[in-house]
Parts: C-alpha cells; sequence; structure tokens
C-alpha cells in the first residue's frame, strides 16, 4: 500500500501523537485537515482528550474557527431542511435527507464537525417533475451547467441538476435513486424508502435506517471519481459504524442488508480502507463474511494503490508520483462503473475534448 505523510489519519487514529509536534507538523497537520475538510472534526477529536489547550496558539484559531463554521452550518441545514419541508409539503410526498444532512437531523456522532456543500434528498421517481417545479416556485433555480451536461443527469444520472436558492445560494441535490440505471449494482429505492426513519418536528421528513445511511455513504464514496473529501467521508463511515457497532446484532444486520440492496463489494471497500486509515474496529468475522465479494487478488492489489492515495488528504505533502494516476484512475473507474462502454467512451471523449469550450468554440475562462 502507499506511503505518505497524512497526518491527519495519524492524529484521528492517535490524538496524543501531537504532544510531539513541532510547529512545522502543526502547520502541515492544518493544512492537510483544510484541504480533507477536517479540521473541526480533528478539532472536536482533540477536544474529546482534552487536549485543545496542547495546540500552538499559532494552530488553534485555524481549528477554533472550523468548528465555528461547523456548528454555523448545521444550523443552516436544519434551517433548509425547514424551507424544503415547506415548499414540498403540498405534494405529500416522503422526502428522505440523505448524507451529511441526515447525520444532522439524526443528532449522529458522524455530524459532529461535519462541513457541508449542499443538501441532498432522495424522492420518488415518478414526483421529480413536481417536486422540481415546487422548488423553482420556492427560489431554487438550475445551476450553471452545459447543455450536454444537462441532458446527461436527466437521462442517465440519479438525480436532476443541482438546485442553487437565488438568495442564500444553498444547494440542494434531488435524487430518485442513489445509483444510475446505468450502474452495474442497482439498489431498489423503494427499499431504501420502507425503512426510512421519519425526524420528530419536520412531519413528511425521513432519513434512511443506520444501516441503509452506513451503505449510502460507502456506495458514494467508491462510486464517486473525484475525491477531494475522500478522507472526510472515510471519517464519517467511521463514526456511524462505532455508533451503530453498539448493538450487538448491527453486523449481521448490516452485511444482510448490503446483500438485499447488492451493496456489499462498496461495504468490502468501506471497511477494508477504514481499517487502513483509521483502525475502525471491524470484526475479523466481518471481514470473512464479505471476502465472498471481494475483488480477485490481482484487482486488490490495484485498488489498494489507487484508494490509499485519493482517500488521503489532496495535498502534495499526501502524494507521490503515482498519486496522479490514481486520480484519473479513480475518475475512469467510477464512470466505468456508472455506465456501460458504449456510453462511457462518447461521455468520456466529450468531457476530455468538448467540454473545455464554450458552443460558440472558444476556451472557458479559467
Amino acid at each position: 500500500m502507499a506511503a505518505s505523510e497524512n497526518l491527519v489519519s495519524r492524529v484521528l487514529r492517535q490524538p496524543d501523537v501531537t504532544f510531539r509536534y513541532s510547529i512545522a507538523d502543526w502547520d502541515l497537520l492544518v493544512r492537510q485537515a483544510r484541504s480533507a475538510g477536517l479540521l473541526a472534526r480533528v478539532r472536536h477529536v482533540l477536544a474529546q482528550h482534552d487536549m485543545i489547550e496542547a495546540i500552538p496558539a499559532e494552530a488553534r484559531w485555524h481549528f477554533d474557527a472550523a468548528a465555528t463554521l461547523a456548528d454555523k452550518q448545521q444550523l443552516a441545514v436544519r434551517w433548509e431542511v425547514q424551507k424544503i419541508r415547506e415548499a414540498l409539503a403540498e405534494l405529500a410526498i416522503p422526502v428522505i435527507v440523505l448524507k451529511g444532512g441526515a447525520y444532522v437531523l439524526a443528532n449522529s456522532p458522524a455530524a459532529t464537525g461535519r462541513l457541508f456543500n449542499d443538501i441532498d434528498i432522495l424522492v420518488p421517481r415518478d414526483q421529480l417533475g413536481p417536486v422540481e417545479a415546487a422548488l423553482l416556485l420556492a427560489g431554487w433555480h438550475p445551476t450553471s451547467l452545459s447543455d450536454y451536461d444537462q441532458r446527461y443527469y436527466r437521462r442517465w444520472m440519479h438525480e436532476i441538476p443541482p438546485l442553487q436558492h437565488v438568495q442564500r445560494a444553498t444547494v440542494i441535490d434531488v435524487h430518485h435513486a442513489i445509483l444510475p440505471d446505468t450502474a452495474r449494482y442497482h439498489p431498489d429505492p423503494d427499499k431504501l424508502r420502507s425503512r426510512a426513519v421519519a425526524v420528530a418536528g419536520l412531519p413528511g421528513v425521513y432519513v434512511l435506517s443506520p444501516e441503509d445511511r452506513i451503505l449510502h455513504s460507502a456506495t458514494h464514496l467508491f462510486h464517486d471519481g473525484e475525491l477531494p473529501h475522500g478522507l472526510r467521508d472515510l471519517t464519517d463511515l467511521d463514526l456511524l459504524l462505532r455508533d451503530a457497532a453498539v448493538d450487538r446484532d448491527f453486523w449481521l444486520r448490516l452485511i444482510a442488508r448490503a446483500e438485499e440492496l447488492q451493496l456489499c463489494r462498496p461495504l468490502f471497500y468501506a471497511l477494508r480502507y477504514l481499517r487502513y486509515f483509521l483502525d475502525t474496529p471491524i470484526p475479523d468475522s466481518v471481514m470473512a463474511s464479505l471476502q465472498a465479494f471481494a475483488p480477485n487478488r490481482a484487482t486488490l492489489v490495484l485498488m489498494d494503490g489507487i484508494f490509499t492515495r485519493v482517500l488521503a488528504p489532496m495535498h502534495t505533502s499526501c502524494a507521490d508520483a503515482l498519486t496522479p494516476v490514481a486520480r484519473l484512475a479513480a475518475f475512469v473507474r467510477a464512470h466505468w462503473l456508472r455506465m456501460p462502454v458504449h456510453l462511457l467512451i462518447p461521455h468520456l471523449f466529450h468531457k476530455a475534448f468538448i467540454s473545455p469550450y464554450l458552443d460558440n468554440g472558444t476556451p472557458k475562462a479559467a
């Protein structure tokens, strides 16, 4: 597996290592944690170990500022979900909040120190039109995408193009499934909805069940070709698993649910790299149960070479000569999983050679 100076993972695994850190080490930790979107979460871990006072003043304000931003964003997420609920109230459909927003609404430990780029919701496919119309009336409008990307989203993807509020600039991703129809795996959205958990105080708003939250997070992580915050998403999974595993029957339920939803392969990868980066306590029996869904040995060596690089913080200190190749491989792999070859090749050709230019043929501004 790839070797790197990944201070963020090291501190999350063993916070007291920072007692030996020089100012230069703290500076590098701040830079890596910021690039990974984990400044606030690292601060929280240090606070849990009563180590805030041990952070040098030159570094502490970076962690404090990130924690303040994370707290404000959690309030903003609750506010935005309320506004989404109001906008969709007349449709009388279940609105399932996904990923980071769900962690906040469920009061999950995975919400701690979590920063947000958007709010993801899952709605029935046959309600996409009414949902989009209602959100448009409430002030969320399509973001600037090329005509090609608009068509690509609506024809092939499991979501419509992102919507951004004209006043608050908040972004909503509206999903009808958690993977595209053309993907290799087909978790049934109806099965996800069947176990959704109602959010207290927000009628009509739900989050996925604990097992489905974990499986969705793993699936999203290992089907995404661009991973600027891959380590952040991995720490989400770490916190979700540690919280759920207090129930002695949890692991059996998780594996059974992964089989039901055809998501054992992404779960295998998630657990493998959780052990590697964060020493997440995963029973050997669980890994043995998932071994039947692991790739062959040669493929696994290749995946290790890719994911031990691309899941590290996107910082030069965590990179080696093969990191750019690994990132390209992750990008191609994600698209290969999403669509068959006869769709993949024209799409990659368009993104590589046509998308860099505007409709009039002039290069896009940097």
